[in-house]
Formats: C-alpha cells, sequence, structure tokens
C-alpha cells in the first residue's frame, strides 16, 4: 500500500521515544506552553505556596552515562512519574510535574537507545518488569530511529498541543468497539504518528492529520470524515487496519498502514506496553516531539 499511505510526519519527526524521521519540517527549540494553560492553573493557597516542592528534573538535566546512575534515575524516575500520573485529571492538559518527570523518562530512554552496551549493564540492575519495560522501549525507539533521514536544522515543523488524554481514549475505546481493532494499538500507532496529534505539518509526501492518512487512503476509508479530526482519524485508521488484517494479522495490517518492519515492530513493542499496564498510555501521551536534523537532535515541544 506505499502508493497509498507511505511514510508518516512521526516517521518524519523522531520522537518516540520518537518517531522516526523521514523527511519532514523541523523547528530549531522547544515550544513554550501557551499563555492559557498557564493561566488555567488557580493560584495556590498560602499553605500550598509554603509547601516544600519536590526536586523535579530540568529539562536539560544530564543523563547518567554510569550504568548504576541510570539504572537509578530510571527507577526512580518511573515511580515519581506513576505517582504524578496517579493525581493528574486526564480531562485536562497534565501539570507541569508530569510533564518534567514524563521528558526525563523519555530521555532516558533515547540515550538508552543510543548507548546499548550502557542500557544492557543499566537495565540488567532493575526490577524484572521494570528491565522488561526498559528494553521494550529502547528497542521501539531503536527500530524507529533507524529510519530516520536528518532534516536541516532550519527546517520548520508545525505542532499544536494534543487533545485531552481522556478525550483521546474515548474514541481509541469507540473504534475498538465498532472495528474490533485493540485501543492499545490505536494508542500506539497514533503515539508513533504525531505523537498524540502534536505533529500537525503533513508529511514530506503529503500524510495528513493526527494518523497521518494519504489523500486516496482517507478518501477510500475515511467514511467522509475530516482527515484533521482526531475522532474521525482514530475510526479511519481502525477501519483501514481491519480492512488489511487486523484484529486477526495485526503485524500484516500494520504493514499495510506503513510498509515497514521496523514501524511494525515499534508499534507492537509499545501496544503490548500499554497492555501489560494502562498507566503507560499515560506516560506516553506526554513523551514529546523531537526531530533529527543534520546537526543533531531537536525538541520542539514539552516544557521549556
Amino acid at each position: 500500500m506505499r502508493s497509498l499511505r507511505v511514510v508518516t510526519a512521526a516517521a518524519v519527526v523522531a520522537a518516540l521515544a520518537g518517531c522516526a524521521t523521514r523527511e519532514s519540517p523541523v523547528g530549531e527549540g522547544a515550544v513554550r506552553e501557551s499563555p492559557a494553560r498557564e493561566s488555567a492553573a488557580p493560584a495556590p493557597s498560602p499553605a500550598e505556596a509554603t509547601a516544600p516542592v519536590p526536586d523535579l528534573p530540568d529539562p536539560g538535566e544530564p543523563i547518567p552515562k554510569d550504568p548504576a546512575k541510570l539504572a537509578l534515575a530510571l527507577e526512580k524516575t518511573t515511580g515519581a512519574l506513576a505517582v504524578a500520573i496517579d493525581g493528574w485529571d486526564k480531562k485536562q492538559a497534565p501539570p507541569r510535574e508530569v510533564e518534567l518527570l514524563a521528558l526525563h523518562h523519555q530521555r532516558i530512554h533515547r540515550f538508552a537507545a543510543r548507548n546499548p552496551e550502557i542500557a544492557a549493564k543499566a537495565f540488567a540492575r532493575l526490577p524484572r518488569r521494570l528491565g522488561a519495560q526498559a528494553r521494550d522501549n529502547t528497542r521501539a525507539i531503536r527500530e524507529l530511529l533507524a529510519l530516520a533521514h536528518p532534516v536541516k536544522s532550519a527546517s520548520v515543523i508545525r505542532t499544536r498541543d494534543a487533545r485531552p488524554a481522556a478525550e483521546l481514549l474515548r474514541y481509541f475505546k469507540q473504534a475498538e468497539r465498532r472495528f474490533g481493532v485493540e485501543w492499545e494499538v490505536l494508542a500506539a500507532v497514533m503515539f508513533a504518528e504525531t505523537k498524540f496529534g502534536r505533529v500537525r505539518s503533513a508529511s514530506h509526501v503529503g500524510a495528513q492529520g493526527p494518523m497521518q492518512f494519504m489523500p486516496a487512503t482517507w478518501k477510500a476509508y475515511g467514511m467522509g470524515g475530516d482527515v484533521q479530526d482526531h475522532r474521525d482519524s482514530v475510526m479511519a485508521a481502525a477501519n483501514y487496519l481491519r480492512a488489511t488484517g487486523a484484529p486477526g494479522d495485526y503485524r500484516r495490517a500494520l504493514h499495510a498502514y506503513n510498509p515497514s518492519q521496523a514501524y511494525v515492530n515499534a508499534i507492537q513493542l509499545h501496544a503490548r506496553q500499554i497492555k501489560r499496564d494502562p498507566v503507560n498510555y499515560y506516560v506516553y501521551y506526554n513523551w514529546q516531539v523531537y526531530v533529527i536534523t543534520t546537526k543533531g537532535e531537536r525538541r520542539v515541544t514539552g516544557p521549556s
């Protein structure tokens, strides 16, 4: 189906732990939080204002290169992130605490993906379940980074805030009920394609929308909807995946969606983690968009 769908803007945007970048406009720096989000938070009470603030990782905090320290950082960050996610109203934008912890969590895995020897030693020190999760995440990142094609550092990519996590989850589950395609797979696809709709730019071959459809494929499977609408896009993706083999053969269906074995592997790895623990959906929701440029990688969304 390459003539219909081909590469995505997320495969164009190496964020996946970034999606793989083939070609897409890219920005030089991180997108700042909108004034609306900043003003939405209520003023703290006197008690809150004097309460000690827990240490949070800086957006650019160095990632430990020592395996023991890397393992400790991952274990500590994963635990703190789970607690922060538990206290977050998923109908609202994530609080800064969640964003900072998730970004650090993502950056640890991106470092691990590029430093396999250090990662292997670090992951061997982790509890069994966390070690397996870290290996899956790192492998998925590595699979998609292998597809990356650096773009010019002066290129521009359009981004936007993601729709609320609870809203997107509702769409994924509606599509599962209608088409029989597991919601975790649909979530993993949107995560890989556009980081849950944060990437607004079309791919260099013209794929569009949160689930990245080529015009001809959208015409055939979009059911008359709007390719830029999140719900319509999720429904169309489920429709297409079912038509190409899901749920009986997800590998076949995902390969039709994007004809790359690395892509198929990455989607299944992330979907498996969401199935094992739905908290991972909210973790991935808060991972940010990175692009690979000729001068190195750049983060273009998330906390500054």
